[in-house]
Order: structure tokens, then C-alpha cells, then sequence
């Protein structure tokens, strides 16, 4: 597996570190001798440019990895506190070669600590947490991976069980659709009955009146009738 990038570019970017502190250093002994070093300002300038340069493409490098999920947020967060010292030190010696701050042997021994030599198992073991102490870049590599594809995993199956979810609530909302419909009927049929009802009820009061008026016409016909035969009727 190809060594990480990004652990290349800062070792090589500590290395630069460390070659300006002792240019500056070198400076600023021909100083104290009284004599002139016309060349290493210049190779001093060039050498911070440059180191200016690699700790830009270290941030957009981090971003690119923390973005994309090639590392962790554990590991995003030491790198970036890595990246941090960097730009302490460059500060520290870019005023040390404005003769503003620290002498650059204070910074160069911060810069030639065992564990920042080039070929280290892991040149940071003084952040290393449990889980990775002792372990090489590749070892380490490997398992970020694990790591981001057990997440994945986990995330797979999240969506798995949203998606459960969702089906479940469309067929509840299927449903309470039908009984929305169902109860819709019920209503129309219930106003239909009751309509009818009335109707009926209606005929059934002209139905009584009539038979009421029939009734009367029948007992005054039958008065009459009474009355014409006793009339008619012989006396003795």
C-alpha cells in the first residue's frame, strides 16, 4: 500500500522547518562575528516560501481527507493539531529571521525530536491515543478503513430501516385514504335514507288526511240516506 501523502508532506515540511532554523542560526553567527552572509538571506526567504507553500497543501490536503471520509474524526483532529505546530514554528521562525523573536536553536531542538526523524514507525507518539500506539502509517490506514466501513455499514443500515419507515407510513396513509372513503359513503347513504324518509313520510300525512276526508263523506252520505227514508217512510 502506498505510504499516506499527507505524512510525506509534513516530514518533508518539518525537514524544511528544521534546514531554516539552522540557516538562521548560520546567519545569525556571521552576524555576532561581525561578517557579512549575503547568500543566506536569500536562501532563507526562499526556504520559508516554500515552507509557507507546503503547509498550505498540507491544510487543503487534510480538508480533501476529512471531506471525503479517508480518515476519521479522530485522526482529522490530530492531524490538524500537527498542522497547527507548523504554523507556530513558521511564525516563530520567520520572526527569528526578522530578529523579532525565539533564537532558532530553541526551534531547531523542538524540530530534531526522536520521533520526527524521517522513517519512524509513527513520528507522533506523543499524541498517539490506545487504539493506535505502535501501529505503522499503513497499519493505521488500514484501520481507518475498517472503521469508515463499519460507519458505512451502519449508515446502510439506518437507511435501511428509514426506508421501512416510509413504506410503513405510505400504506398507513393508504389506508386512512380507504376509511376516508368508506366513511364519505356512509355519509351520502345515511343523507339518501334520510331523505327518503322524509318522503315517505310526507306521503303518508296525505294519505291520512285523504282517508280522514273519506270517512267524513261517508258518514254524512249515510246521514242522508237515514234521513230520506224516514222521510218516505209510511206512518200508520
Amino acid at each position: 500500500m502506498a505510504p499516506d501523502p499527507w505524512f510525506s508532506t509534513y516530514d518533508s515540511t518539518c525537514q524544511i522547518a528544521q534546514e531554516i532554523a539552522e540557516k538562521i542560526q548560520q546567519r545569525n553567527q556571521y552576524e555576532r562575528k561581525g561578517e557579512k552572509a549575503p547568500k543566506l538571506p536569500v536562501t532563507i526567504r526562499a526556504l520559508l516560501q516554500n515552507l509557507k507553500e507546503k503547509i498550505a497543501l498540507l491544510k487543503d490536503l487534510l480538508l480533501r481527507a476529512v471531506a471525503t471520509r479517508q480518515i476519521t474524526q479522530l485522526e482529522g483532529d490530530r492531524r490538524q493539531n500537527l498542522l497547527d505546530d507548523l504554523v507556530t514554528r513558521e511564525r516563530l521562525l520567520l520572526a527569528s529571521f526578522k530578529n523579532e523573536g525565539a533564537e532558532p536553536d530553541l526551534i531547531r531542538s523542538s524540530l530534531m525530536s526522536e520521533e520526527a526523524k524521517r522513517g519512524a514507525p509513527n513520528p507522533w507518539l506523543f499524541e498517539e491515543p490506545e487504539e493506535t500506539r505502535g501501529l505503522g502509517f499503513d497499519e493505521i490506514r488500514q484501520q481507518q478503513q475498517k472503521i469508515i466501513q463499519e460507519q458505512d455499514a451502519g449508515l446502510d443500515a439506518l437507511s435501511s430501516i428509514i426506508s421501512r419507515q416510509k413504506q410503513m407510513g405510505q400504506e398507513i396513509g393508504n389506508e386512512l385514504d380507504e376509511q376516508n372513503e368508506i366513511i364519505d359513503d356512509l355519509a351520502n347513504l345515511v343523507e339518501n335514507t334520510d331523505e327518503k324518509l322524509r318522503t315517505e313520510t310526507r306521503r303518508v300525512n296525505v294519505v291520512d288526511r285523504k282517508s280522514t276526508s273519506c270517512g267524513m263523506i261517508m258518514v254524512i252520505l249515510l246521514l242522508l240516506v237515514a234521513i230520506v227514508v224516514v222521510a218516505v217512510w209510511p206512518t200508520n
